[in-house]
């Protein structure tokens, strides 16, 4: 009460063109407070659940705290929104009234804006993805940076962040659920001996197995894929932990790479060969 007293006493004592002004200001300034406060007070929650060893996985808390301070920032928002009308001399009650909220939505033109939160709310009950899933939407691909009601912020690998309404979703591609494919071809020249080779990338692969603890499956060595011009080319392949597959393909190429240089094995290499047609045309040689 005396704080209420204190902000009466303090916008008598204003100019009236000035009242209407601080109050927007001071408005603004308590949004602003309760949007930090909420967002500490979120992440304090889910820290505290983290610690008591409550079972969430990492990203579902991500995401929940996400979706939590989305919705806190959109009904701050709202309130700021009817203060400020308020303030201006806007009978507000009656606006909501004669218009219903629904038709004051469509009458700004927000429909876009409603078949956004719809579709975040859907998104987010099915679990189609959460924040830290590498996934494929809306023609983007990257790592879920943050889903709100509106709109799913998505890193892509070269740092940007791509703002997609969740309207535009139609089809998501996750490809953080389940095991990975990690799938390596190794091109080997025809003259070497395949049974020593086979040999070989099974050591390969069971060292491999040996050091990575994030392979599910594998790595199996599944024999003669493709016959080229030039080299034989037999395919490794890896189950592995979402996001990790790729990792998983560099190691064996390296080891791959190391092991065949200890035993003389050769990779195949392309000779390009130029003619020079001036030079042979005045009967010199190419």
């Amino acid at each position: 009460m005396e704080l209420v007293h204190a902000y009466n006493d303090l916008i008598n004592t204003l100019p009236t063109a000035a009242k209407p002004l601080v109050r927007i200001a001071i408005v603004l300034l308590v949004a602003e407070l309760i949007i930090r406060l909420a967002n500490n007070f979120i992440s304090r929650i889910l820290l505290l659940a983290k610690r008591e060893k409550v079972h969430i996985d990492e990203n579902k808390r991500k995401t929940l705290a996400s979706l939590l301070k989305s919705i806190v920032r959109y009904v701050t928002y709202f309130m700021v929104a009817m203060n400020v009308l308020e303030v201006l001399g806007i009978n507000t009650t009656s606006l909501l009234t004669a218009a219903g909220v629904g038709g004051l939505a469509i009458g700004f033109g927000a429909q876009n804006l409603v078949k956004d939160v719809i579709s975040g709310f859907f998104l987010i009950f099915e679990n189609q993805y959460n924040v830290g899933d590498y996934v494929e939407i809306a023609g983007v691909s990257g790592v879920v940076d943050e889903i709100g009601l509106r709109t799913t912020k998505v890193r892509d690998f070269g740092g940007q962040i791509h703002i997609i309404p969740n309207g535009e979703i139609k089809l998501v591609t996750n490809y953080s659920r389940g095991m990975m494919r990690a799938l390596v071809n190794i091109n080997i020249s025809y003259e070497e001996d395949l049974n020593e080779v086979f040999s070989a990338l099974e050591e390969v692969c069971q060292k491999v197995r040996e050091r990575r603890k994030d392979i599910l499956e594998g790595p199996t060595v599944l024999g003669v894929s493709n016959l080229g011009h030039s080299e034989v080319v037999v395919s490794i392949l890896a189950r592995t932990e979402p996001m990790q597959q790729w990792s998983v393909e560099r190691e064996i190429r390296k080891a791959v790479l190391e092991k065949f240089a200890e035993e003389g094995i050769e990779m195949p290499y392309q000779r390009v060969v130029y003619i020079n047609k001036n030079k042979q045309s005045k009967g010199e040689e190419p």
